[in-house]
């Protein structure tokens, strides 16, 4: 087994169970036209925290229901009969309902480079290609969530863990000594995404996927070997870390460590001294 997946059963678990909290008290509208499917994201969906998960068949149903109620993020089809899932999403982004700004995600059997950008820049968020796991589209509904700000923790743009802070603007991480003394950790460009990426998500898992979308940004498209350059940039990144941070415990180390389906977690240093 590589380092990679070094890790204990509750590293790999406890950060799904998070989600619950993520997703409490939230709302969902889901466009699907497949039975099987729409009641499986939707008990999903349920399962995780939300607190209601409206199913519509149609584009037509998708915007009656959205006229007036204000989803904290949708997930919507694009083949779907009469008005496709895009189209939509489009007549709904340029509305005035209480969705309008709602986090969209288009959940879809068309995954072509084209068919992505289409959807992007028809006003999707996000945009996944079926078939896709129950772990990386709650994982890529949180994000989105995050973004938005509806279910995110407010913060003064630094963020914190144990002994480190990091800076998005500023593009630095630096960590603290029992002194309170800062020193600044050396990373990459492309390290630093990785690492601004795992410690904004505050212990929420991030998928290798996401990872690639958001950090390897000169790509575009996805390799069949994503998950081994990912692995090997983590692996040196993990050395890099230990290398540099004597003041955290060796037992803390990996400080990324991997969670189930693909996806990484920043360890939460909170308390470590």
């Amino acid at each position: 087994m590589d380092e990679a997946n070094q890790t204990d059963a509750a590293a790999g678990e406890a950060p799904f169970a998070q989600l619950a909290e993520v997703f409490s008290g939230c709302t969902a509208l889901l466009l699907e036209d497949e039975p099987a499917l729409s009641e499986h994201v939707a008990s999903r969906l349920i399962r995780a925290g939300f607190a209601r998960v409206d199913r519509v068949e149609s584009g037509e149903a998708a915007l009656e229901a959205t006229a007036d109620t204000p989803y904290d993020v949708l997930i919507l089809d694009r083949l779907t009969a009469g008005l496709d899932g895009l189209e939509t999403l489009k007549r709904i982004r340029a509305g005035k309902s209480p969705s309008a700004d709602a986090p969209a995600l288009m959940l879809t059997a068309l995954g072509a480079e084209r068919q992505k950008v289409e959807g992007l820049l028809g006003g999707a968020d996000d945009y996944l290609s079926k078939p896709v796991g129950d772990e990386e589209l709650l994982a890529r509904i949180a994000a989105q969530l995050r973004r938005s700000g509806r279910r995110a923790k407010p913060n003064g743009g630094d963020v914190t863990n144990g002994p480190f802070i990091l800076s998005p603007g500023a593009r630095t991480l630096q960590i603290q000594s029992e002194d309170g003394a800062l020193r600044s950790i050396e990373l990459s460009p492309l390290e630093f995404a990785i690492v601004c990426e795992l410690m904004t998500a505050h212990g929420q898992p991030v998928t290798k996927t996401m990872l690639w979308d958001r950090c390897w940004v000169e790509w575009n498209f996805l390799p069949d070997n994503f998950v081994n350059i990912i692995d090997a940039r983590i692996s040196a990144l993990r050395r890099r870390l230990k290398d540099q941070c004597p003041e955290v415990p060796d037992a803390m180390h990996p400080l990324i460590v991997s969670a189930r389906s693909q996806s990484l977690v920043f360890r939460d240093l909170d308390g470590v001294g």
